[in-house]
């Protein structure tokens, strides 16, 4: 069986738009890519409200990708998902284009450095949509982040072919809560584990 872990934020732990609580493993996709894989991959989640993935959170270790993630390397992962970055875009962190897409190549130097034989796919995330200005996260995200959002997938594309990494597009997959703006509701969650369990069968 492989071993699969998905790093990543509160759209890998399965935060409700609705109430801030978490999906059970029947709804959020990856306990819903548990489900599909069956007996075929062992899936690892490690998601985590707010974690930003190349920027240091104020919030500490837990919440900043980089420093937390060498926690969860294994040394007999086959396979990495790392589906993080939006929280990247937080007007606080005012990161530009070049340190988006050098910091999801930092995430995969560092696990390259400690599983140098794991698959890596790259997942950007869906985009952020206008009504988060409307929303508890509105203090947190602004018109700038959301135009970054519009730009972090051609840029994770163009880290994940230029590190010999798989790569898949969230927002090509699923959209955001109208809730929001920020995180999926259930049917979303599914259409990301369809897609990412296609996509770990065409790797193994």
């Amino acid at each position: 069986m492989k071993k699969v872990l998905c790093f990543g934020d509160s759209n890998v732990y399965g935060f409700i738009p609705e109430n801030a609580k978490r999906y059970d493993k029947n709804n959020r996709w990856s306990g819903v890519l548990q489900n599909l894989a069956q007996n075929k991959f062992e899936i690892i989640e490690a998601g985590c409200n707010n974690r930003t993935g190349f920027t240091d959170n104020p919030a500490g270790k837990e919440q900043t990708g980089y420093k937390i993630l060498p926690n969860f390397l294994e040394k007999d992962l086959d396979c990495v998902v790392l589906a993080i970055g939006i929280n990247d875009l937080q007007k606080f962190y005012n990161v530009n284009e070049d340190d988006i897409k050098i910091g999801i190549e930092k995430l995969i130097k560092i696990v390259r450095s400690h599983c140098p034989y794991a698959k890596i796919i790259i997942a950007s995330p869906s985009k952020i949509k206008n009504n988060i200005s409307n929303s508890f996260f509105a203090s947190m995200f602004d018109e700038t982040s959301i135009k970054k959002s519009d730009l972090i997938g051609d840029l994770y594309k163009k880290a994940a072919t230029e590190n010999s990494c798989y790569y898949i597009d969230l927002g090509k997959i699923a959209s955001v809560s109208d809730i929001d703006g920020l995180h999926y509701e259930p049917e979303e969650h599914k259409k990301i584990a369809d897609a990412m369990f296609k996509t770990l069968c065409r790797i193994f």
